[in-house]
């Protein structure tokens, strides 16, 4: 069997049993099990299936390729993710329960107004949908290299079989079937991760220990940056892993939901806690993963790539690693890339219905409203479409790069607009959260270009945190000292 039908039985095998799972996991297809679970999922199986759903299949390609420009600097950054994590969960958290909420962008309704309602809704949809397709385009691309073209397969066409096969498994329990889905591709993908680094070890001759002094003693294993210069310092890398989580997991409706379905507040903290500390340890060994295949590089005389995307892709592509390898990076990339897609394609279905068509708040009958979710349902997998054969016709990795800066302008807003909310006391006119929303992002992206020519000065991540100040002050401008209901 040649490497392309090795890959398509490992990717038909996996998809079956994720319709198995799914058929037994959805009992009853209606929207209360679709949008919260019937919030009764078990805490552990959230926190253990979310670690999946927070690393993209191009997470899995990238990661260990950044340790040759960055070292594992990353950590910095995770160390952040965990304050944040904790931040989420003993701030945002308590919000969300306290108020029964499905979508979190009905709180922004409750604080503001339905223009500010919208205005969060939207901004969540556009960023997800785009970010999301960007992620599975990539990956698609992968997947299309390695086994639709050797069997012939037309790109659309691999691409329609994918968001068929993530529509058939979400389409009846949706959230409900996430949580047990992302559970067994984070167990896939934790497994596939220490697959690669066995055969890689093997393939050198490492031991355990081996592989420990290989990593712990390579130049790249460089986790502290004191230079404050540097896009890679610790306060910058630190600070911005705090926003970050809070941002793209707190005020995200994809990331959220799956912990809204828990019993109580405290099994969702517990689940959130846990979480943040297990992020850590599982960034720590896609690094040490890149250093591995450095190594190994080094070792066999290959001249690794020059972007570090393309390590472990063309080490499997090559068979330097041998043909073992391709079992592990299929169900990895796959598990990685599905977990975090089908989540968003759910979220972006619930919130169109909650805070767009606002199907919960009309007290519409249970049988029109069903049809309305499940028509909603194919339509945000045909938007997927869509947008993915959008970026292979434009064919152009700098429009992906886009897309992820886009992405991190479109969270800004969101932050202003929770920390005024949750944090001061002023009544801020609800007709004007859509021009400031639209406004902060616009001047920070006149400050991004204008700070490296008049100042020296290149933002990184914290640029994300500008941008939710400049937010607030907008709302601070158009506020006035009247407390809200």
């Amino acid at each position: 069997m040649n490497n392309g039908l090795f890959m398509l039985a490992t990717l038909v095998a996996y998809f079956l049993i994720l319709l198995v799972i799914s058929r037994r996991a959805a009992g009853r297809s209606d929207n209360d099990t679709f949008f919260r679970a019937g919030r009764q999922s078990s805490w552990p199986l959230v926190a253990f299936g979310m670690i999946g759903a927070s690393i993209s299949g191009v997470s899995f390609v990238s990661v260990p390729g950044w340790v040759a420009a960055t070292g594992m600097t990353y950590l910095q950054m995770c160390a952040g993710f965990f304050v944040g994590y904790v931040a989420v969960a003993f701030i945002l958290l308590p919000l969300y329960y306290r108020l029964r909420l499905t979508s979190i962008y009905d709180y922004l309704e409750m604080r503001y107004g339905p223009a500010a309602h919208r205005t969060g809704a939207l901004f969540f949809l556009l960023s997800k949908l785009t970010g999301a397709a960007a992620r599975l385009y990539l990956v698609c691309l992968v997947l299309q290299e390695f086994v639709a073209a050797p069997l012939g397969v037309p790109y659309p066409v691999t691409v329609l079989l994918i968001l068929l096969l993530i529509w058939l498994y979400t389409r009846r329990g949706g959230i409900q079937t996430l949580v047990r889905t992302d559970a067994l591709q984070t167990l896939c993908l934790l497994l596939a991760l220490g697959g690669v680094m066995w055969i890689a070890a093997r393939q050198m001759g490492l031991t355990p220990g081996g592989v420990v002094r290989t990593v712990v003693e390579s130049p790249m294993c460089r986790v502290f940056e004191w230079n404050a210069s540097s896009s890679q310092a610790f306060w910058r890398q630190f600070l911005s892993g705090v926003f970050i989580v809070i941002v793209m997991t707190g005020l995200d409706q994809d990331m959220m939901q799956k912990n809204l379905t828990c019993r109580t507040l405290r099994e969702a903290q517990k689940d959130m806690c846990v979480y943040g500390i297990s992020f850590l340890p599982v960034n720590l060994l896609f690094l040490a993963l890149g250093i591995l295949l450095h190594a190994f590089c080094a070792s066999q005389g290959i001249v690794p790539p020059a972007s570090g995307d393309e390590l472990l892709p063309s080490l499997v592509a090559s068979g330097a690693l041998g043909t073992l390898v391709i079992l592990p990076f299929t169900i990895g990339i796959v598990a990685a890339a599905f977990s975090s897609a089908d989540s968003a394609v759910t979220a972006i279905t619930t919130s169109c219905c909650i805070d767009l068509l606002g199907i919960e708040r009309r007290n519409l009958p249970a049988g029109r409203a069903e049809r309305i979710r499940r028509r909603v349902h194919l339509l945000t997998v045909a938007a997927f479409l869509g947008c993915i054969l959008l970026f292979r016709a434009l064919n152009s990795t700098s429009v992906i790069d886009a897309i992820y800066v886009m992405a991190s302008y479109t969270y800004g807003p969101l932050l202003g607009l929770y920390v005024f909310g949750l944090f001061t006391h002023r009544r801020a006119a609800d007709c004007a959260v859509p021009f400031v929303a639209l406004g902060a992002p616009l001047l920070c992206a006149l400050l991004d270009y204008a700070a490296p020519r008049l100042w020296g000065y290149v933002f990184g991540y914290e640029l994300l945190m500008l941008n939710g100040l400049l937010t607030m002050a907008g709302l601070w401008v158009f506020s006035s000292r009247e407390v809200p209901n």
